[in-house]
């Protein structure tokens, strides 16, 4: 399991453990599973899919990044 926050400058979105995150990355989606090298990265505005136990969900953002380091996942995005 990851650990996934997703922070905007209005509120904390979402904090939890999710299986997987799908990231729209500047040079195209990509893909977050357990044990990801680390990594930071900027994302363009288009959705965030992330699975927790109860299901997909989904977000839209606006742009932001992404960082990635011990199976601990940060996104801080505009809405």
């Amino acid at each position: 399991m990851l650990r996934l926050k997703i922070i905007s400058p209005e509120r904390i979105v979402f904090n939890g453990d999710v299986e997987n995150i799908l990231v729209p990355g500047t040079l195209g989606e990509f893909e977050i599973l357990k044990d990801h090298a680390p990594i930071i990265s900027t994302l363009e505005a288009g959705r965030v899919v992330y699975t927790t136990l109860e299901g997909k969900q989904q977000i839209n953002i606006q742009g932001g990044f992404v960082e990635v380091k011990r199976n601990e996942v940060s996104l801080c995005v505009e809405l």
